[in-house]
């Protein structure tokens, strides 16, 4: 489990078929083989470390629903360790597991950050409140907007400049986690 809140960037060293592995010497020395990462917010099994790399097998299943296929030699990502019992909830409840990608239609300058509309996949709109949670890329933010077809989050400066977010332009395809709350909310009103 993860709270949303992005440790490091790191870059993709390399990209096999199903193997992703990337570079952060602090990341890499806090890691060990079986444990997980988040990687653009999609939690995933370290398999090796060397050094300052660690690799991660990326299954099918993955490919299909992040990212991550789309990633190559030189990208950067969002990291982000696991939360432990005794670290403080900072951002909010992420699991990892993303549900769909999404494109970012605008970026908005505004005085005090930016502000980014991103198309909204049909699979998760009933998932998404305006002032809810969402992860984006990993990274825990609060919807400001939500409409039939995008939401709208607030980015601030300490995120544009500890994170991917400041390399997002329109046509950026982004992983996107609905908050796991509203899940199991959504799932228990159906029955």
């Amino acid at each position: 489990m993860f709270t949303g809140i992005v440790s490091a960037v790191g870059t993709v060293a390399s990209k096999g078929r199903n193997r992703l592995t990337v570079e952060h010497s602090a990341t890499a020395r806090r890691l060990r083989v079986g444990a997980s990462v988040a990687v653009n917010g999609c939690c995933l099994t370290v398999v090796k470390k060397t050094g300052p790399r660690f690799s991660m097998d990326v299954v099918p299943e993955t490919l299909r629903r992040t990212n991550l296929g789309a990633l190559k030699r030189g990208s950067r990502v969002n990291l982000e360790l696991p939360v432990t019992a005794a670290a403080l909830l900072d951002g909010h409840i992420v699991q990892g597991h993303i549900d769909a990608t999404g494109r970012v239609k605008r970026v908005t300058y505004v005085k005090s950050g930016r502000e980014l509309d991103v198309l909204l996949p049909a699979t998760i709109r009933r998932f998404v409140a305006e002032k809810g949670s969402i992860a984006v890329d990993g990274m825990s933010l609060t919807v400001a907007a939500v409409d039939q077809t995008s939401f709208s989050v607030a980015l601030i400066p300490r995120t544009l400049a500890v994170t991917i977010a400041g390399e997002y332009e329109p046509g950026s395809v982004v992983n996107i986690e609905a908050d796991v709350v509203a899940r199991y909310v959504a799932r228990n009103l159906r029955r």
